[in-house]
C-alpha cells in the first residue's frame, strides 16, 4: 500500500474530525476533499451567491494546496458539484479566473443536495511543481 500523509491548514475550514482530511498526499499528488464556502472561524456557510461562494472555495483550496507544497496552477483534475445547474454560467465566470493558463480537466454535475444546503462544492487533485 502506498504511503499517504494528511494535509491540514488553519488557513481553510477544518475537516470534520474522524471523518476526512482537508487533503491527502500520496504517490506524488495531492487529493483535496470537497470544499464548501464555510467560514474557517465559525464553520458556517458564508453569506453570498454562487459567485462569492466559488471565490471562497477556490481560495480555500489554494490554501490547502499551498500547505501541501503545491498550488492551483498545478491542479490536474477538478470536480464541481452544483445544487442547481442554472448556476453553471455564474460559477464559471469566477472559476475561469483561477487555475493558471492551462486549466485542469474538470467535471461539473448537479446534485440533489450539498452539505449545509449550499449551492456549490469543489474538490481537486494536483501534482507537485
Amino acid at each position: 500500500m502506498a504511503n499517504k500523509t494528511a494535509v491540514s491548514t488553519a488557513n481553510a475550514p477544518k475537516a470534520l474530525p474522524g471523518i476526512y482530511n482537508q487533503a491527502i498526499v500520496a504517490n506524488g499528488m495531492v487529493f483535496c476533499s470537497g470544499v464548501v464556502a464555510l467560514d474557517k472561524d465559525t464553520m458556517k456557510i458564508k453569506d453570498g451567491d454562487v459567485k462569492a461562494h466559488t471565490h471562497d472555495i477556490i481560495q480555500n483550496l489554494s490554501a490547502i494546496l499551498e500547505s501541501a507544497g503545491t498550488c492551483l496552477e498545478h491542479a490536474v483534475k477538478v470536480n464541481v458539484f452544483l445544487s442547481n445547474m442554472d448556476d453553471f454560467a455564474a460559477m464559471n465566470e469566477v472559476y475561469m479566473q483561477y487555475w493558471g493558463d492551462v486549466k485542469p480537466c474538470r467535471t461539473c454535475v448537479a446534485v440533489k443536495t450539498l452539505p449545509y444546503n449550499t449551492d456549490v462544492e469543489i474538490e481537486c487533485s494536483a501534482v507537485f511543481p
